[in-house]
């Protein structure tokens, strides 16, 4: 972890965000940030873990939509699971309403709106 911390804010200047919350066992995990709108959440992979297992926890995408209704029943109709949501989580720009699913990869997808 301190290692991917180091690599991007030396190498690609990011700062990083609740890092001593981290270290302090308050959150589970620190973040990065790229921009206003978007952040980077890095994780420990496990000892034993297979090589193939990325630690990329997820990445976020944000809709205008003022809900995620019309998301909910596109992805669904395409036969992907909403995993967890629609609720409320901390993010890049604050609380908001999210869903979680997975791409054909198990790439773990949030899908956010503001609105």
């Amino acid at each position: 972890m301190k290692q991917s911390l180091d690599f991007y804010q030396r190498a690609l200047g990011l700062s990083a965000e609740r890092v001593e919350a981290w270290q302090r066992g308050e959150v589970g995990f620190p973040s990065l940030r790229i921009n206003e709108s978007t952040i980077i959440d890095l994780v420990s992979g496990s000892a034993g873990q297979s090589p193939a297992r990325s630690n990329l926890a997820h990445f976020c995408l944000v809709t205008d939509s003022p809900n995620l209704d019309q998301a909910i029943q596109t992805l669904q109709a395409a036969g992907v699971a909403i995993e967890t949501g629609p609720a409320r989580r901390s993010g890049a720009r604050g609380d908001a309403l999210s869903i979680y699913f997975r791409d054909p990869d198990k790439n773990l997808i949030e899908l956010r709106t503001y609105g």
